[in-house]
């Protein structure tokens, strides 16, 4: 960030600026610099915009003689004595429960599946505790799962609450904060002025002070009021660091769009792939959405800018039927394709449905994987370079720098949300302007897609094809699982195939979840006389083959598996799925998860199992799954509940940069920016604005997922 050519002091004497390496601060030596970096954060700027997620008033603590009620929020100041914990293998829990005294009473506290609590409560020391109070069976009333925080020499006040970063926890990263807000004023302003006032936004200096050392109203109410605005990110200073970041995106958008739009496209002859062809090659009809979809593509092929365009489609709902129509219009006009899979599974899966299409049609799908022998690889390599390979499938590997192309026309990209704008970018450069088409099954709520994919168009396939059955959805606990493997035997016996889905390959002490190893030997107990297979990554290539293939031609009919089988594994037998630990995934990726069935005739089901103390937001999470099958829907609910911020099962979309903006909070100022950088017609501009507003939003627009 540009700064003002003077240093300041901080409380105690020490010179800073706002670029400094966080050696230069009070009790940071090289280790605990090398533990923040490891974070994302290396200056004291870094650590200026590292934000409070929540704000403690400790001049208003509760008193435990005051009257509780079930679903409050509350702040507590004790000791949390009569400590125990207690591990319940059957269910793969561990409890810690006692009680808090604060003097004037007591409350029950406990804690499910956090075991270090108890050790941290051993000398019981005097602490804040934040958290819901529930009502627990019997009527008594109890505190779940509390934050806690030892009570030291601080003043009451208002407190900020800090994300831990790394061993970094809250007071000490309050400290350390404390010792870089005297730079605030050194901080310019990167926003023209012009702009900051037409939309009535505080300066950078106002927003950041504000945040970190809240200057609240005097009176009762506005003060709650106040607080609770803080709390949940939705205060003007709040707003003027989201308004930055989302239009120093849109301004990296606007400029891939303009670069794009300079570039002269490979000419395709679209007209080779007309309607009777197309009546030729499918045994079906196309749904009235694909056809809509499928004249779009083609309008951009035939046009004088390269396509990129976006199309989103429910699972099952027939993206790759029309992208292998445009992969045909590209390759009868004599040019290659490259198809781009985030997994070797899911490139597999393409391979194999191409060939059937486009090899009815003349053309060879070759492939390109890190796990093939390298004389394959290089054979592949070799014809690619030469143009006697005309169309590849592959992962990551296709845009390495060995990999050269002679002529390449299209270049399709599978699960974009896997892949960051960088990755397929590369990919796109191994040509001159090829067209470029990505796709994604995983549904992404229109607000998201406008800013994560803001170089792209967007295209929606909305219909599945005629004759699909919903996949009925259950929640399930502990209790019921003799009923639900009553069920699993009941399906098998019918025909059906079932997949089970782990969180974790093996038992974790820091992830409290089913595991695929801990399960397999008492699922294969009690599944006598059926075929139970693993799948996860960590088998080598032939050996998921295998596994897949057997389970396709059902000599195995149950499949343990990881989130491996989230897409690319296409078996219309399968009818039912049981996800394990299903609080642990977020709903878009359960969706998917519950796309592996409901693809044939039979009636699916999808069986969402539990754990114990299941939270309160985790059961609506779950519910939502049970009341819909409405991907969209389920997208729209998974960003309210979750945030832009978790995005893979992990982040599941979008770039991993977004620190302030919420995207389902800051919709109108999604489109506000997007249309003030579209606004900005000259890219010396576009480029200037970029600059200075990237020196403080890292806008990071090359992420990959998992």
């Amino acid at each position: 960030m540009p700064l003002r050519n003077r240093r300041r002091l901080t409380a105690d004497g020490a010179e800073l600026l706002p670029g400094d390496p966080l050696t230069e601060l009070k009790g940071i030596g090289p280790k605990s610099a090398e533990a923040l970096s490891a974070e994302g954060v290396n200056t004291v700027l870094d650590l200026l915009l590292h934000l409070p997620r929540r704000y403690e008033d400790r001049t208003r603590v509760t008193s435990l003689d005051q009257r509780l009620e079930s679903g409050s929020w509350v702040l507590l100041r004790g000791r949390v004595k009569g400590v125990r914990l207690r591990r319940i293998p059957r269910r793969r829990m561990s409890i810690v429960d006692g009680f808090v005294d604060d003097g004037r009473g007591n409350l029950k506290v406990v804690w499910f599946n956090h075991r270090w609590i108890h050790t941290r409560l051993a000398d019981e020391p005097e602490l804040y505790l934040y958290g819901q109070v529930r009502e627990a069976r019997g009527g008594s009333l109890q505190l779940v799962n509390p934050e806690i925080e030892e009570v030291t020499d601080e003043a009451a006040r208002i407190v900020p609450v800090y994300r831990r970063l790394g061993r970094f926890g809250g007071r000490r990263l309050r400290r350390l904060i404390e010792q870089c807000l005297p730079l605030v004023d050194d901080c310019r302003d990167p926003l023209p002025e012009a702009i900051r006032r037409k939309f009535e936004l505080p300066t950078l200096n106002d927003a950041l002070r504000e945040l970190h050392e809240p200057s609240l109203p005097e009176d009762h109410e506005n003060r709650i009021r106040a607080l609770e605005e803080l709390d949940r990110g939705g205060s003007e200073y709040h707003l003027r660091l989201a308004f930055d970041e989302l239009f120093a995106f849109a301004c990296a958008m606007g400029l891939r769009r303009a670069a794009r739009s300079t570039c002269v496209p490979s000419k395709v002859d679209t007209s080779v792939v007309d309607a009777r062809r197309v009546r030729e090659l499918l045994p079906f009809t196309l749904t009235a959405a694909q056809q809509k979809v499928l004249s779009e593509i083609r309008s951009d092929l035939g046009g004088g800018t390269p396509m990129a365009r976006l199309v989103q489609g429910d699972v099952g709902s027939g993206k790759t039927v029309v992208a292998a129509l445009a992969m045909l219009m590209v390759l009868d006009s004599r040019h290659q394709v490259a198809f781009m899979a985030p997994t070797e599974l899911l490139a597999e899966q393409h391979a194999r449905t191409l060939s059937g299409f486009l090899g009815a049609a003349g053309h060879t799908v070759h492939q390109l994987a890190g796990s093939l022998p390298a004389a394959e690889r290089r054979r592949v390599r070799e014809g690619l370079e030469d143009g006697t390979v005309r169309l590849v499938v592959g992962t990551h590997a296709l845009f390495q720098e060995s990999v050269t192309f002679q002529n390449l026309g299209l270049v399709v990209v599978d699960e974009q949300h896997r892949f960051g704008v960088t990755q397929r970018q590369a990919l796109a450069e191994k040509g001159k302007a090829p067209h470029l088409l990505v796709m994604t099954a995983t549904p992404i709520p229109r607000s998201l897609a406008l800013t994560v994919y803001g170089d792209l168009d967007l295209s929606v396939i909305d219909e599945l094809p005629p004759g699909r059955r919903p996949v009925r959805t259950h929640l399930r606990f502990e209790d019921s699982r003799p009923k639900v493997i009553d069920f699993v035997r009941e399906e098998v016996a019918a025909g059906g195939r079932v997949f089970v889905v782990y969180p974790i390959i093996d038992v974790s002490d820091e992830i409290e979840a089913a595991a695929l190893t801990e399960h397999e030997e008492s699922v294969r107990e009690a599944l006598p006389g059926v075929g139970v297979e693993v799948l996860h990554g960590r088998l080598d290539r032939a050996s998921r083959e295998e596994a897949i293939s057997r389970f396709r031609e059902g000599s195995v009919q149950v499949l343990l598996a990881t989130t491996v089988v989230e897409v690319g594994v296409d078996v219309p037998e399968a009818s039912l799925i049981i996800i394990e630990s299903a609080q642990r995934f977020g709903l878009s990726q359960l969706h998917q998860l519950r796309g592996r069935v409901g693809r044939g005739e039979r009636q699916a089901w999808c069986v969402l199992m539990a754990g114990e103390g299941l939270g309160e937001e985790a059961r609506r999470r779950l519910e939502v799954m049970c009341s819909t099958n409405d991907g969209f829907e389920i997208a729209e609910a998974d960003l309210e509940f979750r945030g832009p911020g978790e995005l893979t099962g992990v982040r599941q979309w979008g770039p991993a940069g977004f620190r302030f903006a919420n995207l389902f909070r800051d919709r109108d100022l999604i489109n506000l920016t997007k249309d003030l950088a579209t606004d900005c017609q000259s890219v010396g501009k576009l480029e200037k604005l970029l600059e200075a507003l990237g020196t403080y939003h890292r806008v990071d627009i090359g992420w990959a997922g998992d």
